[in-house]
């Protein structure tokens, strides 16, 4: 890695740990990571113990598929600790260890599949101005009875939140319990009913950054997708729909992306479903965000330049000029 990339780096986990974290000199902090991800993992750990004398640093072979428990001691070291932070290759997000922790009294961050690049670009933001951003959005959205996104790609869907919460993802992870993704910015509701057509141009697996004029477009009739014009998708979902029937068709969140630092989409879901100014759309499994449905699979696809209408009324987006 070169130095400016280093140093780049470093900028980041300062973000990540004194920002994002507001770890402090008597709080203990452990970073979990694997041997794949292990630069990330030293530099958090590396910022981490200028603050604390009680910081550790984890390492574990990387798992095979995300929401697989990490070894019995990195999920101990997780409920011990005041502060943990998981740079790894699979998701812990979704892992009993992560929320015993949390339980315990841990505040905490996943950071799954992170990349060097996804982190010097999604963490280099003010993470106050994005909690800024996020109240923002909320405020327009949060009460309306119906939201309608249009975009000039042939999007035209509407979403009835109906009685399910609107969350904010800001990064801002200061109280005990408290969890987060990171690089974080976004607002989401898991929405009762919806209608319409979208059409993905931005971000999706199994593809990551959609070709020039490559576009993804479904059909969506009381909640679930009826039709997905991309084989590759498609297949995914009929993978699923083998294990849980209709529910892999959910059409299961809503989410407007908020992270003014993301001037350019990446290919990686982590972050491009956080740039200001999009929206992603996700199929599948909506129990972790206030639905009902449990599927093994969340399919988020990013689209860019859309317009957001809160019972009519258009949403004033958090926007970054884009090259």
């Amino acid at each position: 890695m070169s130095d400016h990339s280093e140093a780049a780096l470093r900028d980041a986990a300062e973000t990540a740990i004194r920002q994002c974290m507001n770890l402090q000199a008597d709080e203990s902090c452990v970073v979990v990571t694997d041997d794949k991800r292990r630069p990330i993992g030293e530099a958090l750990y590396e910022v981490a113990s200028e603050i604390t004398a009680d910081a550790a640093i984890l390492c574990y072979p990387p798992g095979s598929q995300h929401g697989e428990e990490p070894p019995a001691p990195v999920a101990a070291a997780m409920a011990e600790a005041d502060v943990f932070l998981a740079p790894t290759t699979k998701s812990l997000s979704h892992t009993r260890a992560r929320g015993a922790a949390n339980d315990a009294g841990a505040r905490g961050a996943t950071l799954p599949g992170i990349t060097e690049e996804v982190m010097v670009v999604g963490l280099d933001a003010d993470y106050s101005a994005i909690a800024q951003h996020c109240d923002d959005v909320l405020e327009q959205v949060h009460e309306a009875e119906e939201i309608r996104v249009t975009t000039p790609k042939g999007t035209d869907i509407t979403f009835t939140p109906g009685d399910r919460e609107w969350f904010a993802d800001t990064g801002m992870v200061h109280d005990p319990g408290e969890f987060s993704n990171l690089p974080a910015g976004e607002v989401f509701v898991s929405p009762e009913d919806v209608n319409g057509t979208y059409v993905v141009d931005g971000t999706m697996m199994p593809y990551g950054l959609l070709d020039e004029g490559q576009e993804l477009r479904f059909e969506v009739e009381d909640g679930y997708v009826t039709e997905i014009s991309d084989d590759e998708v498609r297949k995914q979902v009929e993978t699923a729909a083998e294990d849980v029937g209709q529910d892999a068709y959910n059409l299961a969140e809503l989410g407007i992306g908020t992270n003014v630092g993301v001037d350019e989409l990446v290919g990686s879901v982590l972050l491009d479903e956080k740039a200001a100014g999009t929206v992603h759309i996700a199929i599948g499994d909506d129990a972790g965000i206030g639905g009902d449905t449990d599927a093994p699979l969340h399919l988020d696809g990013i689209l860019t330049d859309p317009t957001v209408y809160a019972d009519g009324e258009v949403v004033d987006l958090p926007t970054v000029e884009r090259p």
